[in-house]
């Protein structure tokens, strides 16, 4: 008995397309000025997406779409894969509805139709292949990714010092390529500084802080851009000093500085990431204006200053500020990629000879005269502010 023809690819094509749901690129637009809950998902190679894709679509290359599909959309998501011209993302409709994904739809004609259409289009950010291979283990992890690298690369954040606290942050924010690092520090790299700030080196004793580190940060990542500020933070330059950063590590020695930069964080809707050491002891919070307290909710007054010696008075354990630097760098990850649980409304405090970690939970002032709601925000002279305070 003869076998039966298997069906042509054109045969099996239409099969496809009378098993799944297609939609029109003017539905498409539609559900995307309505703001719709829909993800896209572009099942295009890497070469044809850096082209240009949909706006907000998600890539995922056609050939390993199950096998990452969990990790970027859920069974009762609304989706509409797309492709170049509406085959590729058809099979793999049908293959996701298989897998169990019942709100699937291919858009037709896929995206030539669309840019054919003249309908709006991004231009996404595409790693180079030398930075696939620097963020290989990045890009394997679900919760980062190509975008979330991306995300990384595109960021911007600001350090208070480049001390015992921004050096680690520093090294391990360049590393995970945050791509623009601003230092602040007025200081020059001494001798003394070596025993915790491993952002310096011997031979750079006698150089501005900023110099140092921007060399160290270069040598390890040229991805990264380092703008240095060779100047105190004062009430006369943090906003503009701030301008344009997305969120802040504060790792000052000093009160006046701390609550100078709290202030100034609120006034600009900046994450805080605050870390602070003394002896053998560490502490690390972030504040993020709107969502839980801040510096002066945790601190309404200063210490007199003999409760609160520097670590030039008091000394300090030198791979205490590694921890607590590393701690708010990741908790500046983390913000930047949006996973995980903040620290927002946590104190985390570090016991270095006893090697123990408490928690305290931290409650926003409703009295608070910075980010109470309706509070005016003022920048005033923080040096005479903690004297007198105090």
């Amino acid at each position: 008995m003869p076998r039966p023809m298997a069906p042509s690819f054109r045969e099996l094509l239409a099969g496809v397309k009378q098993e799944i749901r297609e939609v029109t690129v003017d539905e498409v637009k539609r559900l995307l000025d309505d703001r719709a809950q829909v993800k896209l998902i572009d099942v295009r190679e890497a070469d044809e997406y850096a082209g240009g894709r949909l706006p907000g679509a998600v890539h995922i290359p056609r050939g390993y779409l199950e096998l990452r599909i969990e990790e970027r959309a859920g069974r009762d998501e609304e989706l509409v894969v797309y492709c170049a011209g509406g085959t590729r993302s058809a099979l793999a409709v049908k293959s996701l509805k298989e897998l169990g994904y019942t709100r699937v739809a291919s858009l037709a004609g896929g995206y030539n139709r669309w840019s054919d259409a003249a309908l709006p289009v991004e231009k996404p950010f595409v790693l180079t292949a030398e930075q696939k291979e620097r963020y290989r283990r990045h890009l394997i992890l679900p919760e980062v990714g190509e975008e979330g690298q991306a995300k990384l690369l595109k960021s911007r954040v600001l350090l208070m010092g480049a001390g015992g606290l921004g050096s680690p942050a520093a090294l391990y924010l360049a590393a995970a390529g945050v791509g623009t690092l601003g230092i602040v520090d007025s200081d020059v790299v001494d001798l003394s500084n070596l025993q915790r700030q491993v952002l310096h080196t011997q031979e750079r004793r006698g150089q501005p802080k900023v110099v140092s580190a921007r060399a160290a940060i270069e040598a390890l990542n040229p991805d990264v851009r380092v703008i240095p500020f060779q100047e105190r933070l004062t009430s006369h330059n943090v906003l503009r000093v701030l301008e344009g950063f997305d969120l802040v590590l504060d790792g000052g020695d000093n009160f006046p500085t701390r609550y100078l930069l709290n202030d100034a964080c609120v006034m600009k809707g900046l994450p805080n990431i605050h870390g602070s050491v003394f002896r053998f002891e560490g502490q690390v919070t972030t504040f993020v204006p709107g969502q839980g307290p801040c510096y002066r909710c945790l601190y309404p007054a200063p210490p007199p200053p003999e409760l609160a010696p520097s670590c030039a008075e008091a000394g300090v354990l030198g791979v205490l500020p590694g921890l607590i630097g590393l701690l708010q760098a990741n908790e500046a990850l983390k913000l930047i990629l949006g996973q995980g649980e903040s620290l927002v409304g946590r104190l985390l405090t570090f016991d270095a000879l006893s090697t123990r970690f408490q928690e305290l939970k931290l409650r926003r002032d409703a009295q608070c005269p910075v980010c109470a709601p309706g509070a005016k925000v003022e920048l005033i002279d923080y040096e005479r502010f903690c004297s007198t305070t105090a």
